[in-house]
């Protein structure tokens, strides 16, 4: 495949269970369903669904669910020669989560991550010139080690001359400190071509959308939930609705539209277009069980767009 459509996820990787069946509360519920999850391996899964080859960078736990999670990576196309399976005390990450519309519950746990044990010695083993992008989940840099390894390969990639895409990726409980992540994510904002954020992202970045408006990367994203999303580049400016669908659940909208939004461009489709078609991939994702199974394929994004209205701003 032409290195045009390869891509570099960075970011963890782990366990989901998901209370069965749909709309039952994790407090009540008798059986669980297991997928893939963390959101880079989202990410991963939904470009090769799309078409487009991935290969995740990642610290697994060197154990049944660390396996599991190899496995399923495996099952999705996802290259796995960058993921590391480490032995000792830490854990893969798990989230027990809810397909409910409203008041869903999602339980992390995340202690000891193993994705966080990612080293800047792994990550100078890799071969950055056989790809195109590399793609960051901010969540990578909330703790050491990970968090200089993921510079490196900022820097690495760089000078390879890869693009840098930045997913904000902000989860609170990763963190020391909205201080913290503030001064690293607008450090990472710096040396990206593309940052892609929401709402709640930018305001620990400092700002909404005069924050967003300010960055020098080519391309910025702001992603306003219900209310659509707000692009800036060099050249142009403009607001993208979102596609109405009766959600099941609020959970993979994010990764569903990175994946489809990086593999639209690397298609050679514009600006406008490609975000239109990861506005369209959240609102698949939405109506289905599960965040990396509920991926869309070409022809299910395809038919989707031509069949459901999209709102305007």
């Amino acid at each position: 495949m032409n290195k045009q459509h390869k891509f570099l996820v960075l970011g963890r990787a782990g366990l989901d269970l998901y209370a069965d069946p749909p709309g039952t509360r994790t407090e009540d519920a008798l059986m669980f369903s297991a997928a893939l999850g963390g959101s880079a391996a989202n990410i991963a899964a939904g470009i090769v669904r799309l078409g487009g080859h991935a290969d995740l960078i990642t610290v697994v736990s060197d154990d049944a669910v660390g396996r599991y999670t190899i496995n399923q990576l495996q099952k999705y196309g996802v290259g796995t020669q960058h993921v590391l399976a480490l032995a000792g005390e830490v854990r893969n990450s798990l989230a027990v989560v809810e397909t409910r519309s409203e008041n869903c519950q999602s339980v992390i746990y995340r202690n000891g991550a193993a994705d966080f044990q990612l080293t800047a010695a792994h990550i100078k083993k890799i071969p950055y010139t056989d790809y195109n992008t590399l793609i960051v989940t901010g969540t990578a840099l909330a703790v050491e080690p990970s968090r200089e390894a993921t510079f490196k390969a900022i820097e690495l990639a760089s000078k390879a001359g890869l693009q840098i895409i930045l997913d904000v990726d902000y989860r609170p409980y990763s963190w020391i400190s909205p201080e913290d992540a503030r001064e690293t994510c607008l450090r990472a904002a710096q040396h990206s071509t593309i940052v892609i954020g929401n709402d709640d992202e930018f305001a620990v970045m400092g700002g909404g959308l005069d924050l967003a408006k300010s960055l020098e990367a080519e391309i910025v994203i702001y992603k306003m939930g219900e209310k659509g999303s707000v692009t800036f580049s060099k050249n142009e400016f403009f607001e993208t609705g979102i596609f109405k669908v009766q959600a099941l659940k609020p959970t993979g909208a994010g990764d569903s539209f990175m994946a489809a939004f990086v593999t639209s461009l690397s298609a050679g489709m514009d600006l406008k277009t490609s975000v239109r078609r990861g506005s369209a991939a959240a609102a698949i994702v939405v109506t289905r069980v599960g965040c990396a199974p509920a991926m869309p394929t070409q022809d299910e994004l395809s038919n989707f767009m031509v069949t459901h209205a999209h709102s305007t701003l």
